[in-house]
């Protein structure tokens, strides 16, 4: 390490008159002043976020001590906003940029001020390169990427989301030649004297050795946008702001210093952005109750695992209802603990899980954790869940948190800043995967995604229930964790050996063992690796206290769900055995899921069911449809609902000494939404034939939970033996196909092995039989059992499968940002996109193909509204666009729809004021007509839209040709 006692270079004096922030402010922010806030507030976060582990690696990684790494990095981050001091940034106030662009001394080229698409981060990055290297940063001028003193650059070029590309040493050397732009000479003094002030205020004099690696370099672009982001506050400007007069002479800037020093820890605080602790060490310290076997074989051997081995990577695997959710909770504490992390993110597959999920962690955080505990729900919904109520958000009046700054900043600052809670950057979030996902695709932030997960417990539910597409990016960000040293939890209900290798080996890669490992699960179960050396610990297996038969009927039937409700039945057909499976049901009371593979054939087959069984269809709670297609609200209210009527067990005090009785007849028609992490309970189970995993999943909805002999109809006993249904749909020889209204929902393969697995068998041991049931489902030699044609189709579908999944799997892999061993000092490789790949384009593919509809009910005076009946007239917002609350109006009436009905469609123009909202933006608006037939029967709310039409009833939407 080398330290220079003097300047870098000799400076004029800073020139006071070029601003930084001036929206919402009396008068212009000088840029020098933002400088000096954004340096402060970084040391406050550089105290209160990291670990001391994470301040002693960076130090290390850097050639410093601990504390000359604290003042250079809030050097850094003061000098982020540096490019600010260029014509085109300045004269965006044009009463300022008056009183400099007439003086000699700032110079530039006709028109440069027009040069907006040269954004202030782009000229920090190009003024820095070059500054840096006088300063003495090492590097090489032919191989500029190796140079730290661009690497520095670029990662504060990178402050508003993006980095730019590396420079050629002819660029660095005549920027502004290149980039007119930057000004000429004396726009570069001005920039040499902030640089040397800001650097003589933070007392920055040494100078690191080295570069950063990408993942400790992701961290540090992390701290430096979020101190931005605090520091632009306009309540954080005020009480900081100049007199008027003020020139900056030294002593005025050390005052400045002194000033925003002691006021930074207050904004830091006041964003809950400090650390929670993982304090308690007891199960029962953390929990109600005592652990059950799996928790309790954790419980006995984790911790010495971990005392012995450091944080790693931990791999559960039991069937659903075996606790998996506590026992994650209680490894995350125990990991958490030992890595010294500041907070937990719990990943699951969809956004009403992730609404379910988020109570029992703010449960588990009020027992097990001290410190700042604040707690956000991150999916594109979260506001609108109830239990992230909109009254802790604030109602977007407020003037708290304003930013003053250009639209971009105030964009992105504006929407972390509303409320108390803070994304990502919280300490402890629970949400759908594709928030974390997200950090490893080339999305504008996505080194601040990486950095809010960078010092948390990284727990992924449901790690089996990803395509190809998601699982290639799991991999690739498990890499990026494994880098940081983060502790992970992975939970599985079915894995196979494989797949479970592949997540394994993935972190053990970023930690830097790159041999490949094979990991075969042991179900129920888990497995440990740790971060610091690599290995993988034995697998242990541990029993089950729900140990089961699983009587499983694999019945053939003929496909006839497009028959209209009521209508006479084949006597071979879906619908003839779907009332004869429910027949207990309706005749002696208990529960039923039925599950179905699309939407459409949910909806037909509630309907369906109502015309079979009329006393349920009437009885409030007898027949129910739970599906995605419904507008928010509906939705919400349907699965209260039914977490009232088939959730976990309480004690009822209105019987006899708390005795448990059969629940009334009710039965639930559904899709894949109750496969993963509701607490449904249901005394049968009927599903359409699906692949073995999926299959497992909606079993352990069966029976989950202890009710007792007097809890269940008598049909339903014993509690151990629950009975699936499997609907398979077969052709007129009785052989397995695939309904053609299925499309590509599931792998035609998958469901031809996994019907003939089930052929061949009464029942399934649950545990026993499900590791290797799933293994064999996936086997490479499983049509060696097959003869003849049935083995020459099944090897066409799984060629296809195979081939399809590779071409996910390039696809993921060539869009995604590359491992952190391979960004090699160049962070543009966390923004590159091929060529035609857009923001949008990674976004939508991420979330699949769909789209959000809002339908508007046009009333007979030709108004629109968001209700049938009229009584909630369409917002339109006025002036100022709509408030918050009316916001979260509007879009708990957006529902869901497939992308392909909405492509091209221009729908109902919006209101005005309505683009303002980027909630808004892409919503597709339905005017909606009540149609009637001749006779005046109502026939519902119908949009005509192109050659086909959209409906909504109580049964949701539905697309008609």
């Amino acid at each position: 390490m080398r330290n220079r006692e003097s300047d870098p270079v000799g400076h004029s004096p800073v020139d006071v008159r070029f601003w930084g922030k001036e929206h919402g402010l009396p008068r212009p922010y000088p840029v020098i002043c933002h400088l000096l806030d954004s340096a402060a507030v970084f040391g406050a976060l550089w105290d209160a976020l990291l670990s001391d582990q994470m301040r002693d690696r960076i130090a290390r990684s850097l050639g410093m001590t601990v504390a000359e790494t604290r003042q250079v990095l809030g050097f850094w981050a003061g000098l982020h906003d540096l490019g600010k001091i260029t014509p085109p940034f300045q004269a965006q106030v044009p009463e300022a940029f008056a009183a400099v662009q007439s003086e000699p001394a700032y110079a530039f080229a006709p028109g440069a001020e027009r040069e907006r698409k040269f954004r202030h981060e782009m000229a920090t990055h190009w003024a820095l390169a070059l500054l840096l290297d006088q300063a003495g940063y090492p590097g090489s001028s032919r191989l500029m990427r190796t140079a730290v003193s661009h690497q520095v650059a670029q990662l504060l070029g990178g402050h508003h989301g993006c980095f730019g590309a590396v420079l050629k040493a002819k660029e660095v050397t005549h920027a502004s030649a290149y980039q007119p732009g930057l000004g000429e000479n004396g726009w570069a003094a001005q920039r040499r004297a902030h640089f040397a002030e800001l650097q003589r205020a933070t007392g920055a004099r040494a100078v690191p050795e080295r570069g950063l690696p990408a993942e400790l370099a992701v961290i540090v672009v992390g701290l430096v946008v979020v101190a931005d982001w605090l520091a632009s506050q306009t309540e954080a400007i005020l009480p900081l702001l100049p007199p008027t007069g003020w020139r900056g002479s030294p002593d005025e800037l050390g005052e400045h210093w002194e000033r925003t020093q002691k006021a930074a820890p207050a904004l830091v605080a006041g964003a809950q952005l400090g650390r929670a602790r993982f304090d308690a060490e007891r199960f029962e310290d953390m929990f109600p109750f005592s652990p059950n076997i799996l928790q309790g074989d954790l419980v006995t051997h984790l911790p010495g695992l971990v005392r012995e081995k450091g944080a790693g990577l931990l791999l559960v695997t039991a069937p659903t209802g075996d606790g998996k959710t506590e026992a994650a909770l209680y490894a995350a504490s125990v990991l958490g603990h030992a890595a010294g992390a500041r907070g937990l993110f719990f990943a699951l597959p969809t956004m009403a899980t992730a609404d379910a999920m988020y109570p029992r962690v703010s449960a588990f955080a009020e027992q097990a954790l001290s410190g700042e505990r604040a707690l956000t729900l991150l999916h594109s919904m979260a506001w609108l869940s109830p239990a992230y109520a909109l009254a802790e958000q604030g109602d977007g009046t407020s003037s708290a948190g304003e930013v003053s700054a250009d639209a971009a900043t105030a964009t992105e600052a504006g929407t972390w800043l509303r409320g108390r809670k803070r994304g990502l950057l919280a300490p402890l979030s629970a949400g759908t995967i594709d928030q974390a996902l997200s950090a490893v695709l080339p999305l504008t932030h996505n080194a601040l995604r990486l950095f809010g997960l960078s010092d948390k417990v990284f727990v992924v539910d449901e790690a089996h229930a990803y395509g190809p597409w998601m699982h290639q990016l799991l991999t690739r960000l498990l890499e990026w964790l494994g880098a940081f040293g983060v502790p992970v939890v992975l939970l599985s209900a079915t894995l196979s050996g494989r797949t479970a290798s592949a997540l394994v080996d993935a972190y053990r890669r970023g930690a830097g063992f790159l041999e490949p490992s094979a990991v075969k699960p042991c179900y129920p179960g888990w497995v440990f690796t740790d971060a610091t050396t690599g290995e993988v610990s034995t697998p242990r297996e541990v029993g089950s206290g729900r140990g089961r038969t699983l009587d499983v009927q694999l019945r053939p039937v003929v496909w006839d769900t497009a028959a209209p409700a009521g209508s006479p039945v084949r006597p071979d057909g879906r619908r003839r055995a779907l009332r004869e499976a429910l027949e207990p049901v309706s005749a002696h009371g208990g529960t039923a899921l039925v599950c179905c593979t699309t939407v459409a054939e949910a909806q037909q087959t509630f309907r369906d069911l109502c015309a079979a069984f009329p006393e349920l269809a009437e009885r409030e709670g007898g027949l129910r449809l739970l599906h995605s297609r419904y507008p928010a609200h509906a939705r919400q209210r349907i699965t209260a609902e039914c977490e009232a009527a088939y959730g976990k067990p309480r004690t009822d005090t209105s019987t006899d000494a708390g005795i448990a009785r059969p629940r009334p007849a009710s039965i639930l028609v559904a899709t894949q939404v109750v496969e993963q992490s509701l607490d449904f309970d249901f005394d049968l189970i009927v599903s359409d034939l699906a692949p073995l995993a999926q299959l497992m999943q909606r079993a352990g909805r069966a029976r989950r939970h202890v009710r007792g002999s007097t809890g269940r109809p008598g049909w339903a006993l014993p509690e151990d033996k629950p009975l699936l249904v499997v609907l398979e749909p077969v052709d007129e020889n009785g052989a397995t196909v695939v309904p053609r209204t299925w499309g590509a929902v599931y792998d035609a393969g998958l469901l031809h092995r996994t019907a003939h697995l089930l052929r061949g068998r009464n029942g399934i041991v649950v545990p026993d039989d499900v590791q290797e049931l799933i293994d064999a489902v996936y086997a490479e030699d499983f049509v060696d059992q097959l003869d003849g044609a049935a083995r020459r189709e099944l090897q066409r579908m799984d060629a296809e499968r195979q081939a399809d999944e590779a071409a996910q799997g390039h696809l993921a892999e060539m869009v995604a940002i590359c491992a952190p061993a391979d960004v090699a000092g160049n962070l543009y490789e966390l923004s590159r996109r091929e060529a035609g790949v857009t923001e949008e384009l990674l976004t939508t593919r991420l979330g699949a193909d769909t789209g959000r509809v809002l339908c508007l009910y046009e009333q007979p005076d030709g108004a629109l509204a968001l209700d049938e009946a009229g009584t909630l007239a369409l917002p339109t917002g006025g002036s100022h666009g709509l408030g918050h609350p009316v916001l979260a109006h509007v879009m708990a009436h957006v529902a869901p729809v497939p992308g392909r009905w909405i492509r091209g469609a221009e729908g109902q123009p919006a209101p005005e004021g309505w683009e303002r909202h980027p909630m808004l933006g892409d919503l597709v608006l339905l005017r909606m007509q009540l149609i009637r037939d001749a006779d005046g029967t109502n026939r519902g709310w119908t949009c005509r839209n192109g050659g086909h039409a959209i409906r909504i009833s109580d049964v949701g939407l539905e697309f008609e040709a």
